[in-house]
């Protein structure tokens, strides 16, 4: 019966795709009344159909870079998202990711590129260790596999203070759930006030994952701006100048 009403109202979301927030905001509500579980998943199945009708991809891209820019890339996987925001601006990047043998081989990849350098550490609100969960892009330390790893992450304020990082151009976050104590931390420490566009995927299954991305977007918005917004998808928070 749970699955049949999930079938019925996702469809019923797809309708409304084009109806707006105000629209798709009342749905989730009805969602939530009926069957808590539906909400996350009806969310992201309207936002992702936004996000594809949008162009999301090329908005991910779509920047004022040049060669003299930072760029953070948070969660850098295979190093594709940095390589392509290379080929466009040339721009420095900082490619971080927790996985030493996907760090190992990003560095490969980009060996003979000075412009872009790789950690294979993330950035948190602490320096510590902890255990990922391994699901390639997937990778979580929010989730509970049979595989697992020894990861570094690193007190990302101390960070910044060693490297002497005086403003970051973009920063795109693709944690797994890390996300939310990052950002956390960065508003702070006041931080975040040095990052121009802050790239984000938040994700669903972090516990009270609407109401701390609902809280984080508050305390953005009294610095930053929103230029694209699809929830537990994609989003773009801009510097008010």
């Amino acid at each position: 019966m749970k699955k049949r009403l999930h079938y019925i109202l996702v469809k019923f979301g797809s309708l409304f795709i084009k109806g707006g927030q105000k629209v798709n905001n009342a749905i989730y509500k009805i969602a939530k009344l009926i069957y808590a579980p539906v909400l996350a998943d009806l969310t992201i199945h309207i936002s992702l159909k936004r996000f594809y009708e949008a162009g999301g991809e090329e908005l991910r891209y779509n920047y004022l870079l040049n060669e003299k820019s930072l760029v953070f890339d948070l969660g850098g996987y295979e190093g594709q998202w940095a390589s392509d925001i290379y080929s466009r601006y040339r721009s420095r990047i900082y490619v971080f990711e927790v996985y030493k043998p996907f760090a190992r081989a990003i560095e490969r990849r980009f060996l003979y590129n000075p412009d872009i350098r790789v950690f294979d550490f993330g950035l948190s609100k602490a320096n510590t260790f902890e255990k990922i969960s391994l699901d390639e892009n997937s990778s979580s330390i929010h989730k509970v596999t049979g595989i697992t790893a020894d990861i570094e992450l690193v007190d990302a304020a101390k960070f910044m203070k060693q490297h002497h990082i005086e403003f970051i151009d973009l920063m795109k976050l693709n944690i797994e759930g890390a996300e939310y104590d990052l950002l956390d931390h960065l508003i702070e420490t006041g931080y975040h006030e040095i990052i121009k566009n802050i790239q984000i995927q938040f994700h669903d299954f972090i516990p009270d994952a609407l109401e701390r991305m609902t809280k984080i977007r508050e305390r953005l918005s009294a610095t930053h701006a929103v230029t694209y917004q699809f929830d537990f998808v994609w989003e773009n928070w801009e510097l008010i100048q």
